[in-house]
């Protein structure tokens, strides 16, 4: 009498003939540390920026100051002082606020091709570890069929 195959055994030897691949965690931890500092780096360069120029525009915000608060002999001198430093803040608020605008400006275009750079990268990453994956499986599932036979 025919004995039946023993269907526990060819799962074993294929599921054993599968190969694990480590090196696609491995590169996909590196390819999101890499993304990871270059994006820290581009926040931290804005940060820089920024408080550059908020520490200029406090500086030059003082140095205006100092004049108002100067003892003056007429009156009139009084209110064409405050007259002068309104008007010099507002113009200091439009020149820092246009400097934060290119910050941001330049962070949101630094940050939208990393992402887009990653992306590719991506791509071609899955595209080749679906090919290698396809060429293991078939290449193991051969293996177990003419092991079963």
């Amino acid at each position: 009498m025919n004995k039946p195959t023993d269907f526990t055994k060819v799962m074993q030897d294929m599921m054993a003939s599968f190969p694990v691949d480590s090196s696609a965690m491995q590169n996909a931890f590196k390819t999101q540390a890499a993304m990871a500092e270059k994006l820290s780096k581009v926040a931290l360069e804005a940060a820089e920026k920024s408080t550059e120029i908020t520490s200029k525009w406090a500086k030059d915000t003082l140095a205006k100051l100092a004049d108002v608060s100067k003892a003056k002999t007429e009156v009139t001198d009084y209110t064409k002082s405050a007259t002068d430093f309104a008007s010099a803040a507002a113009e200091m608020a439009a020149e820092n606020m246009a400097a934060f605008a290119e910050v941001a400006k330049k962070v949101q275009m630094e940050t939208v091709e990393l992402v887009l750079a990653a992306g590719k990268d991506m791509s071609e990453d899955a595209t080749a570890a679906v090919k290698k994956a396809t060429t293991d499986v078939t290449t193991a599932a051969k293996k177990a069929a003419a092991a079963a036979k």
